[in-house]
């Protein structure tokens, strides 16, 4: 099977791609720049979301599409312009190919009820829909916090437990996430590109273990033998004052407004066992996760 990778030099990307190679199949990896794409295994094809010519020279031979492609902030017209009606653009160039499957990362949260709440949710949403009217046989998949050794999360939580004297903790701490590790995510999408059973079905993913940001932060700090280090619960309003000017800043700002107001909004954990139950995969619990990211 010949496949199309979006994203593929990202966080998750890079593991998603070997994996899928691992299973035998050929890839091809849209890539800005080509440089970016040496360590991996695949052909690249240089090309922009936002070009259309691009994405229909890279759909051409392939038999599936895998969609990685997404970006955290930014204003509203990129979102519009990347996420939306470049994955509009995609899903027309692979149908015109006549590629057979469609496999998409969105995000657990991802709603109609949540939609309008952050320009992420809007753009994940409609992205979500361009696929399901695709007529394309598709498989979505909505993971929670991908916890992996580089990139992602993680690494900005390790250094603030480490660095701080106080563990500032958001809000009440109560919330909870059901972080997965990265190369459970990755197989996920290998397994995906011939599961039958998955076929136009939406699956939320997430690890063994669901706990709340106080347990969270626990965890990490006994994973990295800090035991005394006390917590503080930083109101939600503080630390958007923080946002505010942390995100103005250059570079990938891990604390925005927009995050703030997602993790406001509620738990992010899955509400149904239907991905473990369809693909039957071994997933790494928290505390080996955080074992293996130190």
């Amino acid at each position: 099977m010949k496949v199309l990778v979006t994203g593929g030099t990202g966080f998750v990307g890079p593991h998603v791609v070997r994996a899928i190679a691992a299973t035998g199949n050929d890839l091809k990896l849209l890539v800005r720049d080509s440089t970016r794409s040496r360590e991996l295994p695949g052909q690249p094809v240089v090309g922009e979301m936002t070009n259309t010519v691009s994405l229909q020279h890279a759909v051409e031979d392939v038999d599936a599409v895998v969609h990685l492609v997404a970006i955290r902030q930014g204003p509203d017209e990129r979102f519009k312009r990347v996420m939306e009606q470049g994955t509009r653009d995609l899903v027309a160039a692979a149908n015109e190919a006549g590629a057979k499957r469609f496999i998409l990362m969105s995000a657990l949260g991802t709603s109609e009820d949540t939609k309008d709440l952050v320009p992420y949710y809007h753009g994940k949403w409609e992205m979500e829909e361009a696929v399901k009217g695709s007529g394309l046989e598709h498989v979505i998949f909505r993971p929670s916090f991908v916890f992996g050794p580089e990139g992602g999360i993680l690494p900005t939580f390790r250094k603030l437990a480490k660095l701080t004297p106080v563990t500032p903790i958001i809000g009440s701490g109560e919330q909870k996430i059901q972080p997965i590790w990265v190369d459970d995510v990755a197989a996920y999408f290998a397994a995906a590109l011939e599961k039958q059973a998955a076929a136009n079905k939406t699956f939320e993913l997430g690890g063994p273990d669901a706990i709340s940001w106080n347990e969270f932060w626990q965890r990490l700090r006994t994973s990295l033998g800090i035991r005394r280090r006390p917590s503080i619960h930083v109101p939600v309003g503080l630390m958007r004052v923080n946002a505010l000017v942390t995100e103005r800043l250059p570079g990938n700002i891990p604390l925005t407004r927009d995050l703030l107001k997602m993790l406001e909004h509620g738990d992010n954990v899955v509400s149904n066992d239907d991905a473990v139950q369809t693909f039957q995969l071994p997933l790494v619990p928290l505390d080996e996760q955080l074992r293996r990211a130190g």
